[in-house]
């Protein structure tokens, strides 16, 4: 009986497990490169990039005669070849093309280069191409682990994840602006913070986090402010003290940390991000010795200010580096005349506000 092998249609990230093999890609046409009588074009796919060399004339002959262009949905059939010189050390040799939908008008962004140097303006205008990049299609990955592990983590110590209105009555949490809409000829405003709610759900659950979107009717003209993201949410009961919430802080921290670095690391190096590395036990200041410290090191008197400028949250955080070896600090105590809401009175609370 005879037996016909099929090719199996397999990822750009699966190629070097399938040397020797004959396979199928599919997925976008993201770059082409001509080297005398030798035409190399990349294919992209929702995972990474593969190599495709067209050595014998007639081979990929719409895409190298140019009649078919970047980003084209296309379909390649070729041989899985090591090549310790070729991206990923293999590529896919006597391919045959299956277009599936051509392109045949010039793109207004050029995504086969390693970086995307159009103008902002330019990006956001044709966001649909530009995010298909690697480099920006990493963000989003990273972001996709980061919430990933948030998840993972909390789930493996009880916590349940919850899901909150985001059409609210009124303002959920004070120093931050809203936004009003008009709802069936009634007022309301964009949820800012589920925290209300996360309160209510502590007393039905016990633990209880959320991953969603909240909105802050603020201009994106700083570094320190979006009008709308993603938060990740705590909330959970029976705390001892403020150790006790800083505890758990560092370990979902450092669980996102480390299944980064363990399942994203093409992802980080698209990116060009370096992660911190999270102590056993990330130090601690109280906010008046915070203060104290600033006017120490760099001559600076803050105290009596309800509140640590972005400068002063640089310099504690060089410190922390500097003598604990941290990229995070816990700044404890901030003053209840300014975080009224969120701070306990503590030991010397009363000392603090006669200096307010």
């Amino acid at each position: 009986m005879l037996t016909i092998a099929t090719a199996a249609l397999i990822r750009t990230t699966e190629l070097a497990a399938h040397v020797g093999q004959r396979v199928v890609l599919q997925g976008w046409l993201h770059a082409v490169r001509r080297l005398g009588g030798v035409s190399f074009i990349i294919l992209r796919d929702g995972w990474g990039t593969a190599q495709i060399v067209a050595a014998q004339p007639g081979e990929l002959a719409p895409i190298v005669d140019g009649a078919v262009l970047p980003e084209s949905v296309i379909r390649i059939t070729g041989t899985v070849i090591a090549a310790p010189q070729a991206p990923g050390g293999v590529e896919v040799q006597a391919p045959e093309l299956e277009i599936i939908t051509p392109v045949t008008e010039t793109l207004p962004v050029v995504l086969g280069k390693k970086e995307v140097t159009a103008g902002l303006t330019t990006q956001l205008d044709h966001a649909v191409f530009v995010n298909r990049h690697p480099a920006r299609r990493a963000i989003f990955r990273l972001a996709a682990g980061a919430m990933g592990a948030f998840r993972t983590v909390l789930n493996s110590q009880g916590f349940t994840e919850i899901q909150t209105p985001k059409l609210v009555a009124s303002a959920t949490e004070s120093g931050a602006n809203v936004f009003a809409v008009d709802y069936f000829e009634q007022k309301a405003y964009l949820a800012q913070s589920p925290q209300f709610y996360k309160q209510i759900m502590v007393g039905v659950f016990e633990r209880v986090f959320e991953v969603g979107p909240v909105f802050r009717a603020e201009p994106h003209d700083t570094t320190r402010h979006v009008n709308e993201y993603v938060s990740l949410d705590v909330e959970f009961g029976f705390i001892e003290n403020h150790f006790t919430v800083m505890g758990v802080l560092r370990n979902v921290i450092a669980h996102i940390i480390e299944t980064l670095q363990e399942q994203s690391a093409a992802e980080l190096a698209l990116a060009g991000a370096t992660l911190p590395t999270v102590p056993a036990a990330i130090p601690h200041l109280h906010f008046a010795e915070a203060q104290e410290l600033i006017l120490r090191r760099h001559g600076v008197d803050v105290r009596g200010e309800p509140d640590l400028s972005p400068q002063d949250e640089r310099w504690l955080g060089e410190w922390a580096q500097q003598e604990h070896s941290s990229d995070f600090l816990f700044v404890t105590g901030y003053p209840m005349v300014k975080r009224p809401f969120y701070t306990h009175p503590g030991p010397g609370a009363a000392r603090i506000l006669e200096l307010l």
